[in-house]
């Protein structure tokens, strides 16, 4: 089995050691060098050519949103996990680098008790991660010249060794079944779920959308200073006005509600049609806020007349909600596997047959505007 290889960025020796000492606990992982800062690290990725890039945001000489972009325009494509502070700073630095072409990020252990429990949370956030992009970056690399012999082209999901190739391959799922056609009906509210990636997909969507006549509802897995500074970024981008949700917020036509972060979302029927209600009940799907939790509240308030779109995102949150509003007669579309940076809750939809359209970003950003211009207009395919 031919390891994922991995580069590790941090000006902090503590931090290189730690990130190190996890990753190499995974058989799967081999740490293949480390770096003190961006310039360092863009050097090393050119000797190196790793399968996915760890980077802190703040180090000398070049930070690790310059060394994304110096990256990017250099024409790497290799997956780069962030691995950010949960400041205001650092919500910004991270949707910055996010912005310049970062996949994900990871949030550095703060106030955690112990050095036992600092790895502990470094492995359960990195690795999931870093098993999962790494497939694509092994696509990416396949057939490039000077590539690893070796390795092949395998899609998103975790990597397990393929008997008789050494490659990463994905485990079998089930394939994608669509859903029939609901019966023509409008749509009061358009309800979204996204994780990993979702901040650049909303961003590509936000761009596309018209001004609503209908309010949009959006959980995006994040921590609270980070949901707060999305918001704000969306906000900037299209005609509606994009808003980190309150609680008991009447929700209205034309505006987008963030959930903030470490808070499940609701909403509750009221004389004008819905509003907000925020709780810090149990995660659901290890999430909060969850996906599940939101939509699953708004079939309470709005029957079928809803359109619930799943983007890009790890796990399977969002399917449970995306089953209600198929089974009261609304609409289901999730983001295609190709446009995806995991195709994990949106797949989840999708090869559970709960879906009734899989597309791009564009694709979706059209439906949304076609099906909300007229409200008579069939919420369907």
């Amino acid at each position: 089995m031919t390891p994922i290889r991995v580069l590790v960025v941090d000006d902090s020796v503590v931090v290189r050691r730690l990130v190190t000492d996890v990753l190499q606990q995974d058989p799967q992982i081999e740490v293949v060098g480390v770096a003190a800062n961006g310039q360092i690290a863009v050097a090393k990725v050119e000797q190196l050519r790793p399968d996915v890039v760890t980077m802190d945001l703040e180090m000398p000489v070049m930070d690790g949103v310059e060394a994304v972009r110096t990256l990017r325009r250099a024409g790497h494509r290799m997956p780069i996990i962030m691995f950010s502070t949960l400041t205001e700073r650092g919500a910004v630095a991270t949707l910055d680098a996010l912005a310049a072409g970062a996949t994900d990020y990871v949030a550095k252990p703060a106030n955690v008790g112990s050095v036992q429990a600092s790895l502990a949370q470094v492995a359960t956030e990195l690795i999931p991660r870093i098993r999962a992009f790494a497939a694509r970056s092994v696509t990416s690399r396949a057939g490039a010249p000077g590539a690893p012999a070796g390795r092949a082209a395998t899609g998103p999901g975790l990597p397990v060794p393929r008997a008789g190739t050494g490659a990463p391959a994905r485990p079998a799922r089930e394939p994608v079944r669509l859903r029939p056609a609901p019966a023509r009906r409008p749509v009061r509210a358009i309800v979204l779920g996204s994780s990993t990636g979702g901040p650049e997909a909303l961003s590509r969507l936000l761009r596309l959308l018209p001004a609503l006549p209908v309010p949009l509802v959006i959980v995006q897995h994040m921590p609270p200073v980070f949901t707060r500074q999305l918001a704000a970024r969306l906000d900037r981008l299209g005609p509606s006005s994009v808003v980190e949700a309150c609680d008991h917020q009447v929700l209205e036509p034309g505006t987008v509600y963030v959930a903030p972060g470490d808070q499940h979302l609701e909403l509750v029927g009221a004389p004008s049609g819905a509003r907000t209600r925020l709780h810090q009940g149990p995660p659901v799907n290890f999430c909060r806020p969850a996906v599940d939790v939101m939509i699953r509240s708004a079939v309470t308030v709005y029957g079928g007349d809803l359109l619930a779109v799943v983007l890009t995102g790890m796990g399977s949150d969002g399917r449970a909600g995306c089953e209600a509003v198929g089974d009261a007669g609304g609409t289901v579309v999730v983001q295609d596997e190709a446009s995806s940076v995991v195709w994990g809750m949106p797949g989840a939809v999708a090869t559970a047959g709960l879906a009734h359209a899989v597309e791009g970003v564009e694709d979706i950003a059209a439906r949304i505007a076609r099906v909300t211009a007229e409200p008579a207009l069939r919420a369907a395919p």
